[in-house]
């Protein structure tokens, strides 16, 4: 049988599709839940024992290092980038803009992987140690349980412009910014709210909400007021002074988050902006009703973030030092 050359093109391109669309595919089929079940199956364990003692240490650290999950996934994936030091060849990421004087826990971080590493040598990856760490962090904060999907590699590189290049949304983001960033990183408007229910524990800096709680007119006034009494209206005074972002229940992972917003009470301006008269509004509505619905949608949007560009197979490698490659 003889074929034209435009039944031989239309062929191959239907072959190229299907190879694209495999190795699409691959990526994510590559991590699973029981990804160490035999390489190392005292690993959950592991890196709880060591959860267990930061949390109790400090009520804090379990949102630092849900936020470090959420920094290292937005900057070039899920690869355990943001934990790297700056070397000769490279800047890492930790003196990025959004990250500077901001992202913390890379001691915990450390000490999982010291752990980790005298159980089972070589075997687990950092990107996968700070992936286990903020489902725990949400555990041991009441929150769900869920199932880490695993088997990422580690970069041998940091992203230091593209850390600072906007990708990660900032405090004072617009709802269509966000809503935009998550998008780029395959994450819906829906994502986008429930993930940012994990402001649910933590704290921020005054420098991240002085102009909310001083020029902004969508803000509850008493709550305006008491945020005042820590944090100065002059810039570069008080900067670090901090509130939480949740003042319900602020080391506990609820949802009175949202209630906070149907007051008024968000303290970061991108916050506030999910109930604002925008098309987030009955989200959060939702959420604030339905702690369930709150739960399922945030867990969802969890192992949607950490397929973001994963690096598996012969990709990457499994660092014996969270800090440096290799």
């Amino acid at each position: 049988m003889k074929y034209n050359n435009k039944q031989i093109i239309s062929t191959l391109k239907v072959l190229l599709m299907m190879v694209l669309m495999i190795m699409g595919t691959q990526t994510h089929a590559q991590l699973s839940s029981d990804f160490y079940a035999e390489s190392c199956p005292s690993l959950f364990p592991a890196v709880r024992r060591v959860m267990q003692r930061a949390v109790a240490k400090e009520r804090r650290m379990a949102a630092s290092l849900l936020r470090l999950f959420f920094h290292d996934c937005f900057v070039n994936g899920c690869d355990g980038s943001i934990l790297l030091d700056d070397t000769s060849s490279f800047k890492g990421e930790k003196t990025a803009g959004p990250n500077n004087n901001s992202v913390r826990g890379f001691e915990v971080i450390d000490k999982i992987k010291s752990r980790v590493e005298k159980l089972c040598p070589g075997v687990v990856s950092c990107a996968d140690i700070v992936a286990i760490s903020a489902r725990d962090s949400v555990l041991l904060s009441g929150g769900p349980r869920w199932s880490v999907k695993l088997g990422r590699r580690d970069s041998k590189n940091a992203g230091f412009s593209a850390a600072n290049s906007g990708v990660i949304p900032s405090p004072f983001s617009t709802l269509k910014n966000l809503i935009n960033r998550f998008r780029a990183q395959g994450l819906s408007a829906r994502d986008m709210v429930a993930l940012s229910g994990a402001h649910t524990i933590g704290q921020a800096n005054c420098l991240t909400f002085r102009n909310r709680i001083y020029n902004e007119s969508n803000i509850n006034l008493s709550f305006a007021l008491s945020r005042r009494k820590n944090c100065p209206a002059t810039s570069g005074s008080g900067d670090n002074k901090k509130a939480p972002l949740d003042i319900g229940s602020p080391t506990r992972f609820d949802h009175s988050y949202y209630n906070q917003l149907l007051d008024k009470k968000g303290l970061l301006t991108s916050d506030q902006v999910l109930f604002n008269g925008g098309g987030t509004d009955s989200l959060v509505v939702t959420y604030s009703r339905s702690l369930n619905t709150f739960y399922r949608d945030f867990v969802r949007a969890m192992i949607k973030m950490g397929d973001i560009k994963p690096l598996t197979g012969s990709h990457g490698q499994i660092r014996r030092n969270c800090r440096r490659p290799n």
